[in-house]
């Protein structure tokens, strides 16, 4: 299986960095990853609703760019599906077992992701209605990964 993940902004702390290396050590015996990285868009604080849509669809645009052909497109999303580890696991099963090897997942930069984006994706999953730092965000989508591999293999895995 394939598994892309591009996220808008950078790691800039070292111990994010650190993290993400660890998931992506596990992951290497389940699965090919990639880690795309998009450079974000400056905001300046008070920018307009018309600015920060504008911001979005540049984003959008340089991860478009990076999609692969057939890819199945999760985009996380607040306002998209809340499911449960095990549920996560069984929905990439079913990809799976339909042939569907390849999957891309995407974490927006700090304004989300435009319309079309959401539009775009095949899935729209939330992991809570919280808000997350977008740099968290990438260790927790990666850490969800790697359970997902555990869980389905049947190998223990903290609860």
């Amino acid at each position: 299986m394939r598994v892309t993940l591009i996220a808008v902004g950078k790691l800039k702390e070292k111990y994010w960095r650190e993290a993400v290396a660890e998931y992506v050590k596990r992951l290497g015996a389940y699965c090919r990853l990639a880690i795309i990285e998009i450079p974000d868009e400056g905001i300046t604080a008070g920018a307009l609703a018309a600015e920060e849509e504008k911001i979005k669809a540049v984003e959008w645009g340089r991860i478009s760019r990076r999609l692969k052909e057939g890819t199945y497109l999760v985009a996380l999303d607040v306002r998209g599906e809340p499911v449960s580890s095990e549920q996560l696991s069984e929905r990439i099963d079913r990809l799976t077992l339909t042939g569907r090897s390849d999957i891309t997942f995407i974490i927006g930069g700090s304004l989300g992701l435009p319309q079309e984006a959401l539009e775009r994706a095949d899935w729209r999953l939330s992991f809570s209605k919280l808000t997350f730092p977008h740099q968290l965000m990438r260790v927790i989508l990666l850490e969800q990964i790697y359970r997902n591999f555990k869980i389905a293999r049947g190998e223990p895995y903290h609860k």
